[in-house]
């Protein structure tokens, strides 16, 4: 029997969609805007998956951090090496952790976020290889599947061993727009072609600027006039609003209508709310440096619902053709399948002044 040591953060990813931009220290705040939990249903997304493989013993938590989910998918062999009372903190993860390493676990596999990441990490080190399950904000770090359905079958399945970069990300400069990261450490992870993110790159030189100008000077041109513009994050689409004179929220989501801010900063509740009062509703987004998410990466504002809402045949993506050389595929991850699926095999991606490239979408084998 494989031994998987498995934990999940509740928390983790309740500040995505009400606009936080993270959970780390804020999740009161989350529940305070109406956020619910989702880690639970993306770790029994990838259990689910695992249920039928008779040759896994997962060694796991207590209550929410676990157990509960192992029951709901119905999977009985597992041992409970850990227990916590209350709502749980980052030194319950680090304890849960050790606990697995006094277990003997081949494997750690965590559904959470980046600071998740850190926290198993900081305990186990290279010791054993590590995997998320992505259910967090951010997600900077390369130790994560690409998506719930990935991880099962990364666990399930025959793989290598590869290093991948933890990052740690200052989420308080992260919410007042300021993205500040650092190399946390070298973590060991399961790998396999095309089955875990890359750590995010930030892409910074002359030619990239005068790109994003000509792809913002582009998009003025095709702007309709009465049509609701959802802008996510990111340089380019900020490029895009410094063409219009809009003041951008740079790491939020803002909302665009005849040239003007018609919100700042906003949250999903929000944004289904404008999507509902107006007729038409363009998204601009732009994958993440290097991951090549367009979905489900730092923008949960943008949710399915939202995508559904609006019409995913009204998603424009952006992006230089120098983040386009090094990010070969795009990904998406919005929680809802059907809806990934729907996006088709790829999607057009703007690239300059009138010049448009077309990438291959994947997703989960």
């Amino acid at each position: 029997m494989r031994r998987i040591g498995f934990l999940i953060n509740p928390v983790a990813g309740m500040g995505g969609s009400v606009g936080l931009k993270g959970t780390d220290g804020n999740a009161d705040e989350a529940r305070r805007r109406g956020a619910l939990p989702g880690a639970q249903d993306r770790a029994a997304t990838t259990l689910r998956h695992l249920s039928a493989s008779p040759d896994l013993c997962f060694v796991i938590c207590s209550g929410e951090m676990g157990e509960s989910v192992l029951h709901k998918c119905g999977i009985t062999s597992y041992r409970v090496a850990y227990s916590f009372q209350g709502n749980s903190t980052a030194e319950d993860t680090k304890r849960a952790v050790s606990a697995f390493l006094q277990e003997g676990v081949e494997l750690i596999l965590f559904c959470g976020g980046d600071g998740t990441a850190r926290d198993v990490f900081d305990v186990t080190q290279r010791t054993v290889p590590i995997l998320g399950i992505p259910a967090g904000v951010k997600m900077y770090s390369a130790v994560f599947a690409l998506d719930p359905v990935t991880a099962a079958a990364l666990v399930s399945g025959p793989f290598g061993i590869r290093d991948a970069e933890v990052m740690d990300v200052d989420e308080e400069a992260y919410r007042k727009g300021v993205l500040s990261t650092h190399l946390f450490g070298i973590a060991r992870i399961p790998a396999r072609a095309h089955m875990t993110q890359v750590a995010k790159q930030v892409f910074e030189e002359a030619d990239e600027e005068r790109a994003k100008e000509e792809i913002a000077r582009f998009i003025e041109e095709v702007m309709l006039p009465g049509v609701l513009y959802i802008v996510g994050a990111g340089t380019t689409t900020d490029a895009i609003a410094q063409r219009l004179g809009v003041k951008k929220t740079l790491l939020g989501v803002d909302v665009i209508r005849d040239g003007s801010l018609i919100a700042s900063d906003v949250d999903e509740k929000t944004l289904l709310d404008l999507v509902g009062r107006y007729p038409e509703t363009r998204i601009i987004l732009s994958p993440i440096g290097a991951q090549g998410f367009i979905l489900g990466r730092g923008n949960q504002q943008i949710s399915a619902a939202v995508v559904r809402k609006a019409g995913f045949h009204n998603l424009i993506v952006v992006a230089t053709p120098h983040k386009l050389r090094e990010t070969p595929l795009l990904y998406v991850d919005s929680g809802d399948p059907a809806l990934d699926r729907e996006l088709g095999k790829s999607i057009q991606v703007i690239s300059g002044y009138r010049i448009a490239q077309r990438r291959k979408i994947v997703r989960s084998p």
